[in-house]
């Protein structure tokens, strides 16, 4: 079984509140995204990895990797306009797999054994996703009123997205909508269903400063 995993990396961090795009932030003596890069490196050496970024940040990516001696194998695809734009470019560049993941480029601590699950689920059932329960109260808006949910029929969404190539590539071929808040979206809008499996709580997507100070205090322990 061919696995491939694209990682989305085309964020400009400006919630950051700097001028050096998150996935760059120095964490641990290395950028945020050789972290990732190195987390789907360590579950299976044999997976191709793709990595979309920003056509300005390239020579920099690649600079990084030079001064670093850093060389997990990977081959790099330029990002579009939205997120949506950016996986179709790398479908284009990952035609020939069985079954692709979509990570996000700030989630490096994503577990091997969710990973693993991920890929599972997407082999038994074309497409699954990790997800954690909510843990604080929810209210749906509408306008000035609101009014609380159950929030026990409510998952936070994480990655990798996993799904079979086909269905995938299928889906990226509709036109874009901005409802398209990720992958799992892009499919479900294509008539496929979604299988979910347990996500780990640390897989947190870092945008910002506060984010950081977390990871940090994950990694004192």
């Amino acid at each position: 079984m061919k696995r491939a995993v694209i990682l989305v990396a085309g964020g400009q961090g400006l919630r950051m509140g700097g001028d050096l795009p998150k996935q760059f932030l120095p964490f641990r003596g290395k950028p945020l995204l050789m972290h990732t890069l190195e987390v789907f490196s360590r579950w299976d050496g044999k997976a191709r990895l793709t990595l979309v970024l920003p056509e300005t940040h390239r020579a920099y990516w690649e600079m990084l990797c030079r001064e670093l001696n850093w060389h997990v194998p990977h081959q790099i695809v330029t990002g579009g306009e939205t997120r949506f734009h950016s996986v179709r470019n790398a479908l284009a560049a990952v035609d020939d797999g069985d079954w692709t993941g979509v990570h996000d480029g700030v989630r490096p601590f994503v577990t091997s054994e969710v990973i693993e699950a991920c890929f599972r689920g997407a082999a038994q059932h074309g497409a699954a996703l990790p997800v954690v329960p909510v843990t604080e109260s929810l209210r749906e808006c509408d306008g000035e009123r609101s009014r609380a949910v159950d929030r026990t029929r409510y998952r936070l969404v994480q990655t990798p997205q996993v799904f079979r190539h086909d269905w995938l590539a299928e889906a990226y071929r509709q036109p874009y909508s901005p409802l398209f808040t990720d992958d799992a979206s892009v499919v479900e809008a294509a008539g496929r269903s979604i299988h979910l499996v347990p996500g780990n709580p640390e897989n947190i997507k870092i945008t910002t400063p506060t984010d950081l100070l977390i990871a940090e205090k994950w990694l004192a322990h």
